[in-house]
């Protein structure tokens, strides 16, 4: 598969098989939006269709986790070329630090008007179909219309988040936020539960303007006069002007060579050069899984030197230090990085870091094109702010800047803030391997390195790599693990310092997805993380 593995070799039990295909793949978190996608590949879409369609339908099917008022990034692979969409939004032109302090402020509020930056997942559809897709969007969008229309079963774990959210709102959303929400995601009073079907006619209609329009309603038209109207009826700073002033970005991926593969990132603003900066530490070391305790330590100890520059140094690229990319993933820096790690857990100079909300899908197709995406509202359901009679849920990305002018990523008028939505791919030799993403804000990047590693280390399968336990580095020398986390393993993890806790929420350690394919014979290998409702589906 590109990639030497054991298809029979498994860390544990998995509770799913991996996945095989040749004319088509789609991973995600919802079995019907994957089949949503497989559906556009058996139609002739191609990849990037797939994953638009797949997109599109995330938005209803899973609306805890992204929606159409929410950010998306992507890596296409076509034609034996990488090509990198940042579909990111600046912050309004009428926002500042100093009105904020006016207001009393001293760090970016998490919900309501003051976090709201332009949303760029429509742009990111409509840019997607425009270049690379083959089917008309509103044949890709149709779907998403459907379901939201007609109404779907709630999956479990979706049920799950949406109660957990639910309780949280409750305590922190200001009275007028909780109501026009809960019209929305609770018309029968409560958040629904496994089996109950949900449905949004408002959502249809605006998908439906979206693909009828390719999405020049949303940024110049009548949905952008709707945001502009709620927006400055709220006290809101985002314009009309904003929006029709966005447009998404072509960049040009950025990566780390592992073990004879490209480890392939989107650059700055998003975060995926910590994982870039985590593997080029690494590599130097010891890494030698013969002493599993002090090959995890190396692991974690990497991790929190990536973030621990990464989260000073990333923000909008025009705020970047001349050369910040090169420099920090140069082999000097790595170098310098990894002689500070010895046999006892460092204190880095970071902040805790929190959770958020995010979906993210893969998809493939049989000419050899592959899709990495994601697109997430930040903190589960975003802001709190549902644009009425749409059903357009805004996100709450800027929340992520600071109120600090000296910081990189201080607020500013226009600019692009941290982002912690990444998508990943892996390659050899200029062919490509294919897809993968972990979702979970903060918890990606350590996803994304834990993948990586399972797969060039271990020799795991898509499937046993997402089914093994995750670790995440929260702050200090404090460590999350899941249940099912060896239990002697974190014991030898405490024995060197590391403060060792089992997180009871399984969203916290993130959701992934894969998909490898074979260069040689184009057989496509993929699988869904345990921890969704998901599915990879073949053809």
């Amino acid at each position: 598969m590109g990639i030497e593995f054991d298809a029979l070799r498994y860390p544990h039990a998995s509770r799913r098989t991996t996945v095989y295909g040749r004319k088509g793949m789609v991973a995600t978190s919802q079995q019907l939006a994957a089949q949503a996608g497989l559906d556009i590949l058996k139609k002739g879409g191609n990849a990037v269709d797939a994953a638009v369609a797949t997109a599109a339908c995330l938005t209803v099917v899973e609306p805890t986790s992204n929606g159409i008022g929410g950010d998306a990034f992507a890596l296409v692979w076509t034609k034996g070329e990488l090509h990198g969409l940042n579909a990111s939004g600046p912050a309004p032109a009428a926002i500042s630090i100093d009105k904020l302090k006016e207001q009393g402020f001293s760090a970016m509020p998490k919900y309501g008007w003051h976090p709201v930056t332009v949303p760029g997942v429509p742009s990111a559809w409509a840019e997607l179909s425009r270049r690379f897709g083959r089917l008309p969007l509103r044949e890709l969008l149709e779907p998403a219309i459907r379901y939201a229309e007609d109404g779907y079963a709630v999956s479990p774990t979706l049920s799950a988040f949406w109660h957990r959210n639910y309780e949280r709102h409750l305590q922190e959303f200001p009275e007028p936020l909780l109501e026009r929400w809960s019209e929305l995601f609770m018309p029968n009073g409560a958040p629904p539960k496994p089996g109950e079907i949900w449905s949004s006619h408002r959502h249809a209609e605006t998908l439906s303007e979206i693909a009828d329009t390719r999405a020049e309603s949303f940024y110049r038209g009548a949905l952008a006069d709707r945001i502009d109207r709620f927006s400055r009826e709220g006290g809101g700073y985002l314009r009309k002007a904003d929006l029709a002033g966005f447009a998404p970005e072509w960049v040009k991926p950025i990566r780390a060579s592992y073990k004879g593969y490209d480890v392939w990132e989107l650059p700055p603003n998003g975060q995926g050069i910590v994982t870039l900066m985590a593997l080029n530490i690494f590599k130097g070391l010891d890494t030698s899984e013969d002493d599993p305790a002090r090959y995890l330590h190396r692991q974690i100890e990497a991790i929190k030197l990536a973030f621990e520059d990464g989260l000073e140094e990333i923000a909008d690229p025009s705020k970047l230090r001349e050369d910040v990319v090169e420099r920090l993933l140069s082999e000097e820096y790595a170098d310098r990085q990894r002689r500070r790690i010895g046999e006892e857990a460092i204190v880095p100079r970071t902040p805790p870091i929190p959770t958020g909300g995010t979906v993210y899908l893969c998809t493939a197709d049989g000419e050899g094109n592959m899709v990495s995406y994601i697109q997430s509202n930040y903190m589960e359901f975003g802001s709190g702010l549902v644009v009425p009679g749409t059903g357009i849920a805004l996100h709450n990305r800027g929340h992520s800047f600071s109120l600090n002018p000296a910081h990189r990523n201080a607020l500013e008028p226009g600019k692009r803030t941290y982002h912690t939505i990444i998508p990943g791919f892996l390659s050899k030799g200029g062919e490509a391997i294919g897809p993968f993403g972990v979702m979970g804000a903060f918890m990606q990047p350590q996803g994304h390195f834990q993948v990586v590693l399972g797969a060039l280390d271990q020799g795991l399968n898509p499937q046993a790599i997402l089914d093994m336990p995750r670790w995440r580095w929260d702050e200090g020398v404090k460590i999350l693990v899941e249940p099912s986390f060896p239990e002697e393993l974190a014991e030898s993890l405490r024995r060197r310092g590391h403060e060792v806790a089992v997180g009871d929420n399984p969203g916290m350690f993130g959701r992934g997805q894969i998909i490898w394919r074979d260069p040689r014979t184009g057989v496509l290998c993929g699988g869904t993380d345990p921890r969704t409702d998901g599915a990879a589906v073949a053809w």
